[in-house]
C-alpha cells in the first residue's frame, strides 16, 4: 500500500532518529536558550538540502523545501517544539539530562526527532507539489515562543495554507493517533490575589482583620463560580495553586497580608469572560464582607487550541490509511492543559493531534521527573506528518 511507504522508509533509519532524540534529551535547554538544539536542527536540515532560516523567535529554526514540482501554489507547515522544563530528572536512563535541574519532561525532544524524521523522508522523496515549511519552535512552555515567531513575521516570510503539530500523549496506547475536530486544548489564564488585612497577636484575634481567614473564605467562594455559573455542558476549571501568608515559626502572629496564585482553564471565550467577571465580583464581595482590601490581577496567557474540522478529518484519514481505524481516535476528549500552538491556529487553519506513547498507567506522565519519550513511536508520528504533506499537496500521479 502506497501510504505505508513513508512509515516503512522511516523505520529503516529509526535507530538514527532514536540516537538523535536521546542526544537532545541528554542536553535539554530552557525556552529561548535552545542554542545547541537549534544548531543540531539547522545542521540536519542543511544536510538534507533545506533552505534554513534561523533566529525567528530568537532561537527558532525554519526549513523550507520545494516538492518535485511547485506549481500548485500551496504550502503546508509542520511544527515541533524544542524546549525543556526546569525539573530535576529522576529517570536513571543512560541518556538522562547532563544539565542538572533541566529535563525534557514533556517530550519535546521526541517531537523534534519526529519532525526531523519527516524532514528526511520528504527531502528524499519530494513526493508533493508545493512548498513545505518546517517550523522548530522555541519556548512553548509558558513563554510564548509561538507568538515570538509570529511577531518575527513567520507567516509573512513563510506563507502556509495550513499547519499541523503533534504532541505525545501517555494516556493513549503507543502508536495510536488521537484528534478532536474542534477544541483540543483549553485557554490558560493566570491570576494573582493580594489580600491586605490587619495583623496582630494570635491571642487577641478580635483586634485584627485576619487575612488567612479571608483567604479561606475567598478560596471557598471561588470554587462556587464553576459549579453555579457555568453550565454543566461547558467546561471550566479554577485552581488556587498557591497560598502564602505568615511565617511557620510565628505560631502566635496573625500576618498583615496574604497572597494567592492560580490558573483558570476554559474552552469558550464566552465562558472565559464570565469566569473572569465573576471572579472580580466575588473578590469585591469578600473584600466588602471583611472590610479588607483585595486586589485581583488576571492575566490571559494562551487562548484555546481549536482545530479546523476539515484538517482534523485529514489527520484521521491519513492515520487510518497508515495504521488502520483501530489505531485512531477521531473524537479525543479535549485536554484542560494549554498549548501556545493556539495562537498559530488563530492565524492559519490546521490541526493539533496526539501521538500515543503509553506509560500513564505506570505514572510516567507529562511534566514528571520520571518521564521519558517512547522512541518506538517516532516513525508513527513522522509518517503521519509526511502523508499530511503528500495528501495536501499531491502530485498528479500520487496515490
Amino acid at each position: 500500500m502506497y501510504a505505508r511507504k513513508a512509515f516503512d522508509a522511516i523505520s529503516l533509519f529509526h535507530d538514527e532518529l532514536t540516537a538523535l532524540r536521546r542526544d537532545i534529551h541528554a542536553h535539554p535547554e530552557l525556552g529561548f536558550n535552545e542554542n545547541r538544539t537549534s544548531d543540531l536542527v539547522a545542521r540536519s536540515l542543511v544536510a538534507l538540502g533545506y533552505e534554513v532560516h534561523r533566529g525567528i523567535g530568537k532561537t527558532g529554526v525554519v526549513g523550507v523545501l520545494e516538492g518535485r514540482r511547485n506549481t500548485s501554489g500551496r504550502s503546508i507547515g509542520l511544527r515541533a517544539d524544542m524546549d525543556a522544563l526546569p525539573i530535576l530528572e529522576q529517570t536513571e536512563a543512560a541518556h538522562a539530562s547532563v544539565n542538572s535541574g533541566v529535563m525534557h519532561a514533556c517530550g519535546h525532544d521526541g517531537h523534534t526527532a519526529v519532525l526531523l524524521g519527516a524532514a528526511r523522508y520528504l527531502a528524499e522523496t519530494r513526493n508533493f507539489d508545493g512548498k513545505l515549511v518546517l517550523i522548530f519552535q522555541p519556548a512553548e512552555e509558558g513563554m510564548g515562543g509561538a507568538q515570538a515567531m509570529l511577531d518575527d513575521g513567520l507567516f509573512d516570510r513563510f506563507p502556509c495554507d495550513a499547519i499541523y503539530a503533534l504532541h505525545n500523549w501517555p494516556g493513549l496506547p503507543a502508536g495510536t493517533i488521537g484528534v478532536n475536530p474542534g477544541p483540543a486544548m483549553a485557554a490558560a489564564d493566570h491570576f494573582e490575589i493580594h489580600i491586605e488585612g490587619r495583623g496582630g497577636h494570635g491571642a487577641h484575634a478580635y483586634q485584627t482583620n485576619d487575612p488567612i481567614v479571608i483567604a479561606a473564605h475567598l478560596i471557598t467562594a471561588l470554587q462556587t463560580i464553576v459549579s453555579r455559573n457555568v453550565a454543566a455542558t461547558d467546561a471550566a476549571v479554577i485552581t488556587v495553586a498557591s497560598v502564602s501568608a505568615g511565617s511557620l515559626p510565628a505560631m502566635n502572629v496573625i500576618p498583615r497580608d496574604a497572597r494567592m496564585t492560580g490558573t483558570v482553564r476554559t474552552f469558550s471565550p464566552v465562558v472565559q469572560a464570565k469566569v473572569e467577571r465573576r471572579m472580580q465580583e466575588v473578590v469585591q464581595g469578600v473584600a466588602a464582607t471583611f472590610q479588607a482590601k483585595i486586589e485581583l490581577k488576571y492575566h490571559h496567557l494562551f487562548p484555546a487550541t481549536i482545530n479546523t474540522p476539515e484538517h482534523a478529518r485529514l489527520v484521521v484519514d491519513v492515520a487510518t490509511e497508515l495504521f488502520g481505524a483501530e489505531q485512531v481516535v477521531s473524537n479525543l476528549v479535549p485536554s484542560m492543559g494549554s498549548e501556545d500552538f493556539s495562537v498559530v491556529l488563530l492565524q492559519r487553519p490546521g490541526a493539533y493531534f496526539r501521538l500515543g506513547q503509553g506509560g500513564a498507567e505506570a505514572g510516567h506522565v507529562l511534566h514528571s521527573a520520571t518521564f521519558d519519550f517512547n522512541d518506538a513511536v517516532i516513525p508513527v508520528g513522522s509518517a503521519v506528518f509526511c502523508r499530511l504533506v503528500e495528501r495536501s499537496m499531491p502530485l498528479d500521479h500520487a496515490k
